[in-house]
C-alpha cells in the first residue's frame, strides 16, 4: 500500500516518493487518509456521473 501512496504522491499531488517516504509515521497516516478520502470521493462522483448520464 505505500507503495500506491508513493505513486499517488508523485503522479497527483506532484511531490517525489521519498519526500513522502521520509514522512514521520504520524504525517504520513495523515496523507494515507486524506488520498483514501479522495479517491473514496472521486468514486462517488463518477458513479453519479454515469447515473446521471442515465
Amino acid at each position: 500500500m505505500e507503495a500506491n501512496i508513493a505513486y499517488y504522491c508523485l503522479h497527483k499531488l506532484h511531490k517525489w516518493p521519498h519526500e513522502y517516504l521520509e514522512l514521520p509515521r504520524y504525517e504520513k497516516a495523515v496523507v494515507i487518509a486524506a488520498v483514501q478520502m479522495k479517491l473514496k470521493n472521486d468514486k462517488k462522483e463518477a458513479a453519479r456521473a454515469r447515473r446521471k448520464r442515465g
